[in-house]
């Protein structure tokens, strides 16, 4: 297998942002600037890397952002107050609680009480139920959702396409089966989820021909498991040991990259594969927010 097999994440996701960017434009032009906001409780080291990334891309596109950051000691009834805040702020189309929340902080309750028409990472229970039934008006999650455009844009046929999920959990895994198995244009797959409990995933893996690994597994996916030709799409994010890297350790995804790139038909690298679709999709919702409260 030839090794320009790589989808570009950055590329496309370079493609989305200017798109958005023209969508800000005719907002802009009607005299409406998409907001949002952020809000961080702790200084969690990867959540404030995280939160600045989206900070700089909001305004290279236009979009209007401010983050709040809040001690590691408040309360979940201080940080629901703000929400509610924010939702009655009509300035804000957007509102993103960045996780991991404090454990005294119920993460499920926080992001039940964002509005659905603010919640632009997807994680409401009316957003998630239209999700299920196939209903498009609702915000998908952005990382599934990033998985698919990248599936998409880069001419994968899903339709009838054997695919295997490795995680279940819900923020990729079980969305991205969702959005996958629907009867839409650019879905209609077969879907098998892989998780701890399940047996003989690389039985599964390779009859697959997509899998999208999201196990936070470090190099999980080996050569042996993946069909020749094979589209092999990378969430995880894992840090390992590497006594050669100057911190002493450095990311890895849950895909044996190296071995089996050279095996698949189409693969996204990692770093520079999902993780830029992620805030690309991010903007892309807030957008969307915008322009459905200013009808």
């Amino acid at each position: 297998m030839a090794l320009d097999n790589l989808i570009d994440g950055r590329a496309i996701a370079e493609q989305i942002h200017g798109e958005t960017a023209q969508r800000v434009a005719a907002l802009k032009a009607r005299g409406i600037q998409p907001g949002l906001m952020f809000v961080r409780v702790g200084e969690d080291p990867a959540s404030k890397v995280y939160v600045g990334m989206k900070e700089k891309t909001s305004a290279r596109l236009g979009i209007h952002s401010q983050t709040t950051v809040l001690p590691e000691t408040t309360t979940e009834n201080e940080l629901l107050a703000l929400i509610e805040q924010l939702n009655a702020d009509n300035n804000v189309h957007g509102i993103l609680v960045q996780a991991p929340l404090p454990k005294h902080i119920s993460e499920t309750k926080i992001y039940s009480t964002v509005l659905p028409q603010k919640d632009v990472d997807g994680f409401h229970p009316v957003n998630v139920g239209k999700l299920m039934l196939g209903d498009t008006s609702g915000f998908l999650p952005c990382t599934p959702a990033g998985v698919h455009e990248l599936l998409i844009r880069s001419n994968v046929s899903i339709s009838g396409a054997e695919v295997v999920i490795l995680g279940r959990g819900n923020i990729v895994g079980k969305p991205m089966a969702a959005i996958l198995i629907q009867k839409h244009k650019n879905a209609n797959a077969t879907v098998t989820v892989c998780h701890s409990q399940s047996r003989h995933i690389a039985e599964h893996c390779r009859r697959a021909d997509i899998i999208v690994a999201a196990l936070g597994s470090a190099e999980f996916v080996k050569a042996d498991m993946v069909k020749p030709g094979a589209v092999v799409m990378d969430v995880g994010v894992n840090r390992i040991a590497d006594p050669t890297a100057k911190s002493g350790s450095r990311l890895v995804g849950d895909v044996d990259f190296a071995n089996v790139q050279p095996i698949a038909g189409k693969i996204t690298p990692n770093p520079g594969g999902v993780g830029p679709m992620t805030i690309a999709l991010l903007m892309q919702n807030t957008v969307r927010a915008a322009e459905l409260a200013t009808k």
